[in-house]
């Protein structure tokens, strides 16, 4: 098949829930608006189902995006093993793969590091990364002033216990050793959400609470951090596309 240029794919580990497909049409929506740029073409596999490209596809796109998952990383279910499976072929083919949240605990499973439950408990909320400057090239990623620190949206109860040996933790946090972490050139994980806005966390939170997956406390001090804080999307969304596009590398 003829390789096109500017083809990428979302790999969708999540339901829409209503509110999202009300608002945006879908998770494949807030992606593509984050991470997209006009004249491309997205695809989306809804990998939670076991839609996934065929093998002799994989190399008719630049790069793909694994978003987050109530499901765990670490989990044996015949998707998340399949999940893993492709991972590891494009991998093996040096492609470019964002993994967010639940996608960015997969590559560090991939890759042979260790994933489980947070070992300081779950995080819902705005929260603030700091940034290994030393690891980002001026003019690269973040362009051409790199941040000393990032807020982001975060919604998780795991974590990466161990990043992947040849991994290079670029982001941590007071709670958590590896907030976004890269494998060489074609990998990028980060544990908080990116795509996310304001609106849709508040509909998680309310969401969240309804099926106990997060202690309440944390719920109201997460609704108490999005009156006060704005996360940083336009640096976010920016490290996300650049990477994705190919431009510029970590050091």
């Amino acid at each position: 098949m003829v390789k096109q240029t500017g083809r990428y794919a979302l790999f969708q580990a999540t339901p829409d829930s209503e509110f999202v497909k009300e608002m945006y049409g879908g998770y494949f929506n807030v992606f593509v608006s984050a991470f997209g740029d006009e004249g491309e073409q997205w695809d989306l596999f809804r990998v939670i189902d076991g839609e996934f490209p065929e093998d002799e596809d994989l190399d008719t796109y630049d790069g793909f995006v694994i978003s987050g998952s109530l499901h765990d990383a670490f989990a044996e279910e015949d998707w998340i093993i399949t999940l893993c499976s492709v991972c590891r072929k494009l991998d093996a083919m040096k492609k470019k793969i964002l993994g967010i949240c639940f996608g960015h605990q997969i590559i560090c499973r991939v890759r042979g590091g260790e994933v489980g439950r947070a070992r300081r408990g779950p995080d819902i909320g705005l929260s603030n990364i700091t940034i290994v400057r030393d690891m980002i090239e001026p003019g690269g990623y973040f362009g051409e002033e790199v941040p000393e620190s990032l807020t982001i949206i975060k919604c998780h109860r795991d974590e990466v216990l161990e990043p992947p040996e040849s991994a290079k933790v670029i982001g941590f946090s007071s709670k958590y050793d590896v907030e976004i972490f890269s494998v060489e050139d074609h990998l990028l994980c980060i544990q908080g959400h990116p795509e996310y806005n304001k609106e849709i966390l508040l509909e998680i939170i309310d969401r969240v609470k309804k099926i106990n997956f997060i202690e309440e406390e944390l719920l109201e001090k997460a609704k108490g951090s999005i009156e006060k804080v704005e996360p940083d999307t336009q640096r976010l969304h920016m490290l996300c596309k650049n990477f994705l596009k190919g431009r510029t590398n970590f050091v």
